[in-house]
């Protein structure tokens, strides 16, 4: 099993739609409440457009994660601040299929690598819903350490719903 990530593209519209649309029940409870047509190939095909004229800003990063040469989720820094801050928010999700497997856990190294060596950033931040509990453990794996709770920080699943907040800073890591 081989897993790695690298910038997303409008040639992975297909392919992303597609692996979103078998995951939707999967999904739905940690996914914000989605425009009509989001899913669908012109939906992915505006949002990964867009994503990449952010990455082109400096703005984010957005890559596929690949398992064995197969797109099976996505993995983001996203609100890259430059300046004194030097922050980002790492977001990400996995297929069903390969849920529990270390296909996030070696996505998350692999980003961490991107924040920290290549986009020279400081500070990693990520928040997880209360119940998320393997994503907190993925990101505790990494060295993120808890440094609060946003409440009712996000809509998902039309829900304002509290977040525990996770970081990771570059002279910590692991």
């Amino acid at each position: 099993m081989t897993v790695s990530t690298r910038l997303v593209t409008l040639d992975d519209v297909p392919a992303v739609s597609a692996l979103y649309l078998e995951n939707l029940e999967f999904l739905r409870p940690f996914e914000p409440v989605r425009a009509e047509g989001y899913f669908e190939p012109s939906g992915q095909r505006e949002v990964i457009g867009t994503a990449l004229e952010r990455h082109d800003r400096g703005e984010c990063v957005p890559h596929v994660i690949l398992l064995d040469d197969r797109i099976v989720g996505r993995i983001n820094l996203n609100d890259i601040v430059r300046g004194p801050f030097l922050n980002s928010h790492l977001g990400y999700w996995v297929s069903q299929d390969v849920n529990g497997r270390g296909v996030a856990s070696a996505a998350v190294t692999r980003m961490i690598q991107v924040a920290f060596e290549e986009q020279g950033l400081h500070r990693i931040q990520a928040g997880t819903l209360r119940h998320n509990i393997a994503s907190q453990k993925v990101l505790a794996r990494h060295g993120f350490v808890q440094f609060g709770l946003a409440e009712k920080y996000l809509q998902i699943a039309g829900v304002w719903q509290d977040h525990i907040l996770f970081q990771l800073l570059a002279h910590d890591r692991p």
